[in-house]
């Protein structure tokens, strides 16, 4: 979590200086959604998500290098610096998608899911907003938990850590056990906007996020349960800290000392075998040259 925390706070950083192009979604404030879910599954489970993919790239295999100069858009990133924030994927994690479920197929798919059985766990992170809107303004029913109809539901604490890991392990036994599809809501809470660069007090006061950051932090409790059982002391957890910010800090030099991928590379990856042709009356592969 504090690893995932440490990049957001660099990415942040790192969009204000334009270093990051485009559009970048923030995970602080929900990591412990994507770790306690990564701990309780399998490495080889299938995870497929939305945008948002920060931490679930983490625990999905992805490298901190590989991550920091994606979100750059060099050639040494995950992507190939081509998917940026939105679009990083590993063998087990199809994540990454500008486009979120549309209501209708959401529905169709959990049918499908009960009608047949499927192993699947629907997960609802719910930060509390859906871009810049409240859930209370523009949902009548906020019980996401139940919106699976057929489908059992659970509603769990998405800002503990040890909540989200057994309340995953559950689905997962359920799932396994061929009992069908299973939907859980993660209560948890963004503390950036929607995307950066937006001017997120429009619709949320500085209190409310503090009032959150204070009483409700998924390291800081987590940090507290450790302490308080003697699990390990004030200075290995700092140790771990400061060695989470300086492995961010190394993967963002090499990010940046990373070449971008060239011009003439801009239409690989297209077509099956990258089988030239005009696109256009224009063929890429002979007319796109780079000049830097």
């Amino acid at each position: 979590m504090q690893t995932i925390r440490s990049l957001e706070l660099k990415a942040k950083q790192m969009f204000e200086q334009k270093i990051i192009r485009g559009a970048c979604h923030l995970y602080a404030g929900q990591e412990a959604c994507a770790v306690g879910i990564n701990a309780a599954v399998k490495p080889t489970d299938l995870l497929i998500t939305g945008y948002r993919t920060h931490g679930f790239i983490i625990t999905r295999g992805g490298s901190l290098r590989e991550i920091v100069a994606e979100l750059a858009g060099r050639k040494t990133g995950i992507s190939k610096g081509r998917g940026g924030s939105m679009h990083m994927y590993t063998k087990t994690f199809f994540g990454g998608h500008g486009v979120v479920g549309a209501q209708g197929q959401v529905a169709e798919t959990m049918n499908m899911a009960s009608l047949w059985k499927l192993p699947i766990i629907f997960i609802c992170e719910n930060n509390q907003y859906a871009k810049g809107t409240s859930v209370e303004r523009c949902t009548v029913n906020t019980n996401f938990y139940k919106r699976g109809d057929a489908i059992p539901g659970l509603r769990v604490d998405g800002m503990d850590i040890l909540c989200v890991r057994e309340a995953t392990r559950l689905a997962s036994d359920h799932c396994r056990s061929g009992k069908g599809p299973i939907v859980l809501e993660l209560q948890t809470y963004r503390y950036f906007g929607h995307f950066q660069g937006e001017d997120e007090y429009k619709y949320r006061s500085v209190d409310e996020v503090d009032k959150v950051h204070r009483n409700r932090d998924p390291i800081s409790q987590f940090k507290g349960h450790i302490i308080n059982n003697n699990m390990a002391s004030t200075d290995e957890l700092r140790e771990i800290d400061e060695k989470s910010k300086k492995n961010v800090e190394e993967a963002t030099q090499f990010a940046t000392q990373s070449p971008e991928p060239p011009v003439e590379e801009l239409c690989n990856y297209i077509y099956s075998n990258n089988i030239p042709q005009d696109v256009r009356g224009v063929n890429p592969w002979t007319k796109l040259n780079s000049v830097s």
